[in-house]
């Protein structure tokens, strides 16, 4: 993750297949780059379930040792060459503990460590960070998966997950492009939707035992532990990294929580227009952000270790916290606080005269509160979702895809504004406030910000999502009452985007977001482990009493 330069600055020594015992007898295995005849110097650790031999390893390796770093790169647990059970996240901590202490104590380190990675890589620095290994200096992780149940308030796990959890399934990479997965994620119940796939995955299925917030669960949390975590820590994530959400909550908890002021002015953060593999390129998608869209991440990454394990006064502590790429203008930006002071958070509120089905339906959206109006309704079938526009596998859960053919469906509501006459920025986390009711005990809602440009590209920016029974809290399910009207807040993650002028501000509001999101099958049968289905007919009211609205985090013009 990340293009840095990779010219040569000096030899690098390399050890294959190191082995590092761990407290209880295991040993994981690991390879380890250190500069050619330096003394001690600084440690990063990178431990992955992905190989740690693979080509991007070796390089990154290579490319800290030839500036000054001993780099190693271990397999977790149960994964590659090192020993025992890989237990996704479980351990992990301890494990990470005894690592960065395993580098420390060698005789080529000076007693700093960093850790260095992304998506599961970077959860379990923060699960290492909780265990408090004396020598752990500063963290980057990088695109960092959330607690249970903040991606995916459903209490199951997402259809999708199940692809990771094939990829896993074994000591080394299993070949996910073999399997089809939109076939399997037409599976159910999605308890044995690891049969579909071709593999039964104990780890998939013990999911199910636990479909809400429970003390298995807030084992491998950390979101609630912010004070416990006294680091420096360089966040970095993408606008459409599918796990965007945690790396902003982290970043601004870190800032408000940490317990010293030296670690809450030592966090900083970098937010760009890429998807779960940042940096790869200027295109996500169908659209190129630009040449300014790629950054030298590497080089970013070096001087906050410079500066925090090397101790150099390289002018890291004088820089704004914050680095977001703002789309549509398509330019970088420093900020002082993430998120932005100066934000004027404002509802846009739907409006209709009760025909707001299809972007062809009368959906209207304003500034305007609304008076008197007639609600909308539509007929969800689990049977024949709505679209979440993706790849079948697992590496990337969608991005700034077009969904005006989505928008033609009747169970889709689609409310739009004017075209817009000077540009208006959105930066920030973007929430939804639905009063709406269903025929269903249970149902979901889906929420998608888009950009509609003049020529009909309706870009999605951000999206999120409501179970009914979750609706006050993922530690408990309640089950609605049928045509009763409920108030659902909705976290729709967050973005960083300027709609032109002559662009329209879209909401669309469905019922499904498939496969990103498990249908809803609209009973009250136990989660993840029936095939019954029914249909729901849902409302979504628009008036007075009930202002359904998104609210936009707009950034005024004249301080952008």
């Amino acid at each position: 993750m990340g293009n840095g330069r990779s010219e040569e600055l000096g030899s690098v020594d390399t050890r294959w297949g190191v082995r590092i015992p761990m407290r209880d007898g295991v040993n994981l295995a690991a390879d380890v780059y250190r500069p050619h005849g330096h003394g001690p110097v600084p440690a990063v650790v990178v431990r992955t379930p992905y190989g740690r031999s693979s080509d991007g390893n070796v390089d990154l390796g290579r490319w800290f040792a030839r500036r000054g770093y001993a780099v190693v790169i271990a397999d977790v647990r149960g994964r590659g060459d090192s020993e025992g059970s890989f237990v996704p996240y479980r351990g992990e901590g301890i494990d990470g503990y005894d690592t960065v202490e395993w580098a420390a104590r060698q005789p080529w380190c000076d007693g700093n460590v960093g850790t260095l990675g992304g998506s599961y890589l970077g959860r379990i620095q923060w699960l290492t960070a909780l265990t408090h290994p004396p020598h752990l200096k500063a963290m980057v992780p990088i695109v960092s998966p959330s607690d249970p149940f903040v991606e995916w308030p459903t209490g199951t796990p997402d259809p999708m997950h199940v692809c990771w959890n094939f990829l896993t399934a074994d000591r080394v990479p299993q070949n996910i492009g073999q399997v089809d997965w939109e076939r399997v994620y037409q599976h159910l119940p999605l308890l044995s939707m690891d049969e579909a796939a071709g593999r039964v995955m104990p780890q998939w299925r013990e999911l199910f035992d636990h479909c809400q917030m429970d003390a298995w669960w807030q084992e491998i949390c950390y979101q609630n532990r912010f004070e416990e975590i006294d680091l420096p820590v360089l966040h970095i994530s993408g606008w459409y990294d599918d796990e965007q959400i945690g790396t902003p909550l982290n970043f601004a908890g870190m800032t408000r929580r940490a317990p010293s002021e030296a670690a809450r002015r030592a966090q900083r953060l970098i937010m760009g227009p890429w998807g779960h593999n940042v940096n790869a390129g200027s295109r996500v998608g169908d659209l190129d952000f630009g040449p300014a869209a790629v950054l030298d991440l590497r080089a970013r990454q070096l001087r906050f270790f410079d500066r925090w394990l090397k101790g150099i006064d390289n002018g890291v502590d004088e820089e704004r916290p914050v680095s977001i790429f703002v789309m549509g203008r398509n330019v970088w930006r420093e900020e002082a606080e993430w998120p932005l002071a100066r934000t004027v958070y404002t509802p846009m509120y739907l409006h209709s005269s009760g025909r707001a089905n299809s972007r062809f339906g009368d959906g209207a959206l304003s500034t305007e509160a609304p008076g008197v109006e007639t609600p909308d309704g539509y007929t969800y079938d689990p049977a024949n979702p709505v679209p979440f526009l993706t790849e079948p596998t697992s590496s990337q859960i969608g991005g700034p895809d077009d969904y005006r053919a989505v928008h033609r469906r009747d169970d889709v509501l689609v409310y739009t504004s004017a075209p817009l006459e000077q540009e208006l920025e959105v930066t920030g986390p973007v929430k939804a406030v639905l009063y709406a009711s269903t025929s269903a005990p249970d149902t979901d809602f889906m929420v998608q910000l888009h950009d509609v440009w003049p020529n009909g590209y309706a870009q999605r920016l951000c999206d999120g999502m409501v179970r009914a029974r979750f609706r006050n809290g993922m530690d408990r399910q309640e089950l609605v009452t049928p045509g009763a009207v409920e108030r659902y807040e909705i976290d729709c993650w967050n973005t960083s985007h300027v709609f032109l002028p002559g662009h329209r501000i879209c909401v669309h509001i469905a019922s499904s977001a498939f496969p990103k999101y498990d249908r809803n099958l609209n009973t009250a049968d136990p989660l993840g482990r029936s095939t019954r289905m029914e249909t729901a007919r849902q409302v979504i009211y628009h008036d007075a009493d009930h202002p359904s609205a998104v609210v936009l985090p707009v950034i005024p013009a004249d301080e952008g």
